[in-house]
């Protein structure tokens, strides 16, 4: 295998890491906004249904971005578990605050694997992907600062 071919299975993995993110991170904002209770309901239950409207909305450019490069993307929810870094929440009865703390945290966690998908495509020389994960960073930036805002 040359350095080429090594750098080009790198990027793979680390955009099928990415991959599980987003659709671990979808599910889990999707699970608040379906749950959230309180004073900030209203606000809060809009807020999670945007952003994870957003997160959705990356889903199949990542994965296409997998393939474009000749990799293969996750198939189940099996393997979208084994490659995520998004910590699981099965809880319904969490408070919206304890719901936007964990947001926030998962949205900063996203911005540290979306740095490393740029380094590997710079690495790899995929341009497209390294300009591409510039606009993604600056959506889950905007993510962690709204939650951020409400818990200040």
């Amino acid at each position: 295998m040359t350095s080429k071919d090594n750098a080009q299975g790198a990027l793979v993995d680390s955009l099928n890491g990415l991959l599980a993110d987003t659709l671990a991170l979808y599910i889990k904002t999707k699970n608040f906004h379906w749950h959230v209770k309180g004073p900030q309901f209203h606000d809060l239950h809009l807020l999670f249904d945007a952003q994870a409207g957003q997160i959705f909305a990356l889903t199949d450019v990542v994965a296409e971005r997998v393939r474009k490069q000749g990799g293969k993307t996750l198939t189940s929810p099996d393997s979208v578990v084994s490659k995520t870094r998004i910590k699981p929440q099965d809880s319904t009865d969490l408070d919206a605050m304890a719901m936007v703390r964990e947001l926030y945290e998962d949205n900063l966690e996203y911005v540290k694997r979306l740095r490393e998908v740029k380094e590997a495509a710079g690495e790899a020389g995929d341009n497209a992907t390294d300009g591409i994960v510039d606009d993604w960073t600056d959506q889950a930036e905007e993510r962690a600062w709204f939650l951020r805002e409400i818990i200040a």
